[in-house]
């Protein structure tokens, strides 16, 4: 089969390998697109390395047909079409996933739409819903609303009933933005998301992939018991706060990862998604928004547009 190999300070180049072979409870998967995600970015630059025995090879999210599973496989069969959380291995011909981490692919989506949900899907389920416990009616503020995370978020929460606010960095995507659902765009390159946020009423949860100088204001724009949840540090890890306010209204700053999880743990949020959130795209209120689609041959430009920050929604490698 065909991979894609990265190096430090070199760029991404396919390389020859055997198929792998599908341990207990693993599928094969016959990868026909895999989503690229800012993660990827991190472990190429060594930032993000892959937890103990996981592949070497990027991508952590995939769609396509199952064509072998392992001992123990019970729901899954040869033929089965699904996409899929990875450890890792997504940008190749062929994938393993844990079958507790497959779905099956909503009716209606193709397979590129169908490999833009596992990472995005999972992760704001369980920051936004199960981390933050965002509840109807609350207003949930997105940074890098025009994300493949941003763009989800958005949809998911206005499908919970929940009022949105998302930040982005141009006036085509806070129209995007506003488009799937988001009740008031930001642009932040022209307005203070803290002053807007504030004068509409404040925010009662926060997801941030932005990190560096959000943080406090992430903790100003929180209305009472508000909750922020950290996913990525686009501006870096590190802040100087003043905690007066956090502990004045009890709020909560927490953050977390995907990856680091057990099988087990990411078996229990993909049955969740599959109970919760694929009903609203059985229904046409969340779908993934596409931004663009490269070949595995062409994963360093796909690469290159990620890094760029140009791209609204998901951009996908196709075999």
């Amino acid at each position: 089969m065909r991979r894609v190999m990265h190096g430090p300070d070199k760029p991404l180049s396919l390389v020859s390998d055997d198929v792998p072979k599908p341990g207990n409870h693993e599928i094969l998967v016959r990868v026909e697109a895999a989503g690229v995600n800012r993660p990827d970015l991190m472990q190429r630059a060594g930032l993000y390395p892959p937890p103990p025995g996981a592949p070497v090879t990027l991508g952590l999210e995939a769609a396509g047909e199952v064509v072998e599973v392992g001992s123990g496989v019970t729901r899954w069969h040869v033929g089965d079409k699904v996409t899929a959380l990875l450890a890792g291995g997504g940008y190749a011909e062929y994938a393993l996933a844990h079958e507790g981490a497959a779905l099956p692919i909503p009716a209606g989506l193709s397979m590129i739409e169908a490999a833009a949900l596992p990472e995005t899907v999972m992760t704001v389920w369980a920051n936004v819903f199960e981390s933050a416990a965002l509840k109807p009616n609350e207003t949930l503020l997105v940074h890098g609303g025009a994300s493949g995370i941003g763009t989800t978020a958005i949809q998911m929460a206005r499908a919970f009933g929940a009022r949105v606010f998302a930040t982005a960095g141009d006036a085509e995507k806070v129209k995007l933005c506003e488009k799937l659902g988001a009740h008031r765009g930001i642009n932040y390159r022209t307005e203070d998301f803290e002053t807007v946020v504030r004068d509409l009423g404040g925010a009662d949860v926060v997801l941030d992939m932005v990190g560096g100088p959000y943080i406090q204001k992430n903790l100003d724009v929180l209305n009472d018991q508000g909750r922020v949840v950290m996913i990525a540090f686009l501006q870096g890890p590190t802040a100087q706060l003043n905690l007066m306010r956090l502990m004045l209204k009890r709020l909560t700053l927490t953050g977390s990862t995907l990856r680091s999880r057990s099988v087990e743990e990411k078996a229990r949020i993909a049955a969740q998604v599959e109970r919760n959130v694929w009903p609203w795209i059985a229904a046409g209120r969340v779908r993934p928004v596409i931004d663009s689609t490269f070949t595995l041959s062409e994963a360093e430009a796909a690469h290159a547009r990620l890094q760029a920050g140009s791209h609204a929604g998901k951009i996908i490698l196709t075999n």
